[in-house]
């Protein structure tokens, strides 16, 4: 089994790379002259582009094809008062640079729009907002040249005094998204209201891709055990990964892991490129990779990722699938990706059982 290690947005090994740079609303209604304004705001979204483009090439260099873009890259855009602005035309040669390196490279990118984007609330205007907010993330990804096998990660929600029906209200509200968005997105448990088997559920009812995060797992299980994740939860997750446009492909075979270990021709869909389709064809299965910050705050997100946690759970996933993309969502950023891929070498030389590919995958024997 491929396993291939990413990063969020920022980049701690460069400096003055930030994709995120913004102005403040506050500060906009300071200038004098509205059009200038704007033209500095399109000036900034150049900036947060072009350092995109730099973070993307940078990690490349060191082997990591998967990488979340910022969701700020274009500052204000969102906001009430800025509904007849359009920066689109002055900004597409750099949405298209950067989804043509995409492309080039094979790398796998997505965004995380922000907690305020929830089709679960009961709250109108919010529900507008959301729609709005996807509307920007998917105009990007479009910009980009992108196709559907680029999505953006979402969590169903609040619960709002009653999970069950916000659960239900979610699977209406989300269902009413115009294909163009929906196919856009993928589910992930989160850490305090949406247990895993309730996210499943939902992404089953709207058959969408869960993306399964292990730390949030952690820390909000449900009462789940490892039984239950390995041999239930975690192949009917594998099997809403082939939920891909709205067309679903034939279904996997649900087979509890360590049921079967795959064997003989090379079936890891490792190819030059690293394109991020398993051998089957499918868009591989996505995990979001933290730890906690200290046991006086399991919620929080270290600076990096301990590497034994991670590899005790590929082990037992092995062989179900051929190659896992994971997100690390370390406050290190790509220097959790070094940091990692140092412990990774270190505990394959001591015959861990697996091989470190390059400087930012491994092979799960």
């Amino acid at each position: 089994m491929i396993v291939r290690f990413g990063f969020v947005a920022m980049t701690t090994l460069l400096p003055n790379k930030s994709p995120s740079k913004t102005m403040t609303y506050a500060n906009f209604t300071k200038l004098a002259d509205r059009e200038a304004g704007l033209r500095k705001l399109t000036r900034i979204a150049e900036e947060n582009l072009h350092n995109t483009l730099k973070v993307m090439r940078h990690a490349v260099a060191h082997d990591i094809k998967m990488y979340r873009f910022s969701s700020k890259l274009i500052p204000l855009v969102t906001h009430d008062e800025f509904a007849d602005w359009s920066p689109w035309p002055d900004l597409r040669p750099s949405f298209q640079a950067i989804g043509a390196f995409a492309k080039e490279k094979g790398m796998r990118v997505s965004f995380h729009p922000d907690h305020f984007c929830v089709f679960s609330t009961p709250r109108p205007e919010v529900l507008a907002k959301s729609k709005e907010d996807m509307e920007y993330h998917v105009r990007m990804l479009e910009e980009m040249g992108l196709d559907e096998s680029t999505k953006c990660n979402i969590h169903v929600g609040g619960a709002y005094g009653d999970k069950a029906k916000s659960k239900a209200r979610f699977i209406e509200q989300f269902s009413a998204l115009p294909d163009r968005l929906r196919n856009r997105i993928t589910l992930e448990n989160d850490d305090k209201t949406f247990t895993l088997r309730e996210t499943l559920e939902a992404a089953e009812a709207v058959r969408v891709p869960v993306v399964l995060d292990l730390h949030h797992h952690a820390v909000n299980d449900g009462g789940e055990r490892d039984a239950s994740l390995y041999g239930e939860l975690w192949p009917r997750i594998l099997r809403t990964w082939d939920w891909q446009g709205g067309a679903a492909k034939p279904e996997r075979e649900l087979v509890a892991v360590g049921a079967a270990r795959a064997g003989g021709e090379d079936r890891s869909g490792h190819q030059a490129g690293g394109a991020p389709v398993s051998f089957e064809g499918r868009l591989a299965p996505k995990l979001h990779l933290s730890s906690p910050k200290s046991e006086r705050d399991p919620r929080g997100h270290a600076d990096n990722v301990d590497a034994e946690p991670v590899l005790r759970f590929l082990r037992e996933v092995a062989g179900s699938v051929n190659q896992l993309d994971c997100m690390l969502e370390a406050k290190n950023k790509d220097g959790a990706v070094i940091a990692l891929m140092d412990d990774m070498k270190r505990l394959a030389a001591a015959g861990q059982g697996f091989r470190v590919l390059d400087g930012a995958t491994i092979e799960i024997m």
